[in-house]
């Protein structure tokens, strides 16, 4: 899961670019990078950290052009180094910048053949370094010395026939322009938008529509699944369909708690889709537990809160806020190693006392994936003196890896896993479990664009929407992204030394 954004603009992009990373955070905070473009210079900073420590204003200052891309990273695939942090860049051929947010399944086959039949060799086990040098061998089989729109759809073209998974990615060639394109199945979200100035049209390519709204463009609409939109460095549009049979299967968990609420995914509000969550679970506690004892319903915050709200509306019980979110300790589901995560509950949230004492309280998350946070959040409410502690889940079980670009890695760290619903509850500690019915989460998504025929539903029902995931592949990536194998990688990536991570020219294409 990563944020990413591109602008082709007719004034410096430095500033929007920043401000729409700060909007994407959520989607990453292990790194951020910019690269952007000026009179054949290619200018970059990327580090570790959040948006607002990595930029400083002498990288600001240094970060020149009326084009660029940025990315916020949160690591699936790969060692969290700074190494590892985009965008990407190669010089061969015209000098290429990416970004990239998902996750590639045949990474490790198209490394060995870009290194066989192209020669590239890749320096990190990030598969987006992949993806930029497919695109890169691709465009220079053309051996051109200039490209146009057309080269870079063919090009395109061939990288969908080769690389398989879930991605949406951006990029920005030297003195040409920049371009994004999506996966066959349009798994991970991407959109674009423009805005008028004095100077021209301004275009904008992003992950969330959110990030379109707060730097003032108008969102035109989403990338549809193996399309390319090329904007050239003058602001000119091109598109073009590039794979052979895309079928769009969008991940259903971006609107679970991937993105923002007042994004808009595939034609879907994602605030509306969590109302339809909150109603779907009322209708089945009246329906199972009609004579529920529900005291209080209290969210998880902060995605929890719409789908909570519609729920105590639809049973007609009490709504309050019992816990206080420190802004300033990230999302512990997506953190790396099990014992940061449950250090970091306890620091992220603050219960207050008086709404829990004496009363049977339902809480309400998003989801349960590991079960670290659920856990912990049902011990405070009994320290705080609840009489009972029940809890529901917006989302049905997790019980499969996802393999598209969430750190969902292995089955053995997903509480839900080969358990029934009463051992998940013994497990955490509630004296009731409510998860989502599948169905109702589908349609909850659905009735918000219902001419999308089908979700990538992936980590609860373990079907793979691109056909390529084996068992084999599943315990390959165990092996790749438990959490004893990030401690390794990481601790051998700490040597890799890191060519781009000051800013300054990089490329001078001349």
């Amino acid at each position: 899961m990563c944020g990413i954004i591109g602008i082709v603009g007719r004034n410096a992009v430095n500033q929007s670019l920043y401000d729409g990373l700060t909007v994407l955070q959520h989607r990453g905070q292990d790194a951020a990078g910019i690269a952007t473009y000026e009179d054949g210079h290619v200018y970059l900073r990327k580090s570790d950290g959040l948006v607002r420590d990595v930029f400083h204003t002498r990288h600001m200052l240094n970060l020149k052009g009326r084009m660029g891309i940025g990315h916020v990273r949160y690591p699936t695939a790969g060692a969290s180094s700074t190494a590892e942090a985009q965008p990407f860049y190669v010089n061969s051929p015209y000098g290429i910048a990416l970004a990239h947010n998902g996750n590639l399944t045949n990474s490790e086959r198209l490394k060995r053949e870009l290194f066989h039949d192209g020669l590239r060799h890749i320096n990190t086990d990030s598969d987006s370094e992949v993806l930029l040098n497919v695109f890169a061998h691709e465009l220079q089989t053309y051996g051109k010395t200039r490209i146009g729109p057309d080269d870079i759809f063919r090009a395109i073209a061939q990288l969908h026939k080769r690389c398989r998974g879930g991605y949406a990615a951006i990029a920005m060639i030297t003195g040409v322009g920049i371009l994004g394109f999506r996966d066959p199945y349009g798994i991970r979200p991407i959109v674009f938008g423009s805005r008028e100035t004095e100077q021209g049209t301004e275009y904008v390519i992003a992950s969330e529509s959110v990030a379109i709204d707060v730097l003032g463009f108008k969102l035109l609409r989403d990338i549809a699944p193996g399309e390319v939109v090329f904007i050239g460095k003058e602001g000119e549009v091109h598109t073009r369909q590039c794979a052979e049979h895309p079928r769009l299967s969008p991940c259903i968990f971006e609107h679970v708690y991937l993105a923002r609420p007042d994004s808009i995914i595939d034609g879907i509000s994602v605030h509306k889709a969590r109302m339809r969550m909150g109603e779907a679970l009322a209708r089945k506690i009246k329906r199972e537990w009609p004579d529920h004892d529900i005291d209080v319903v209290i969210p998880i915050p902060d995605t929890s809160r719409t789908a909570a709200l519609e729920l105590a509306h639809s049973l007609g019980v009490a709504y309050r806020e019992g816990f206080i979110k420190n802004r300033y300790i990230p999302r512990t589901f997506i953190m790396p190693g099990q014992a940061l995560r449950k250090r970091s509950v306890r620091q992220k949230l603050n219960a207050i006392d008086l709404e829990f004492e004496g009363k049977n309280v339902l809480l309400v998350d998003d989801s349960i994936v590991r079960g670290t946070t659920s856990m912990q959040i049902i011990q405070m409410a009994r320290e705080c003196g609840a009489r009972r502690v029940y809890f529901a889940s917006a989302a049905p079980p997790v019980c499969y890896p996802n393999v598209y670009g969430i750190d969902m890695p292995t089955g053995e760290e997903l509480i839900a896993h080969g358990r029934s619903v009463e051992e998940v509850a013994r497990l955490l500690g509630a004296d009731r479990l409510i998860y989502q019915e599948l169905g109702d989460l589908v349609e909850a998504a659905r009735k918000g664009n219902p001419t999308i025929e089908a979700f990538d539903l992936s980590c609860f029902n373990g079907e793979y929407v691109t056909g390529d995931v084996s068992e084999g592949y599943l315990n390959h990536v165990e092996a790749q992204r438990s959490d004893e194998a990030r401690a390794k990688r990481a601790a051998a990536s700490n040597a890799l030394q890191d060519l781009y991570t000051s800013s300054g020219v990089i490329a001078d294409v001349g």
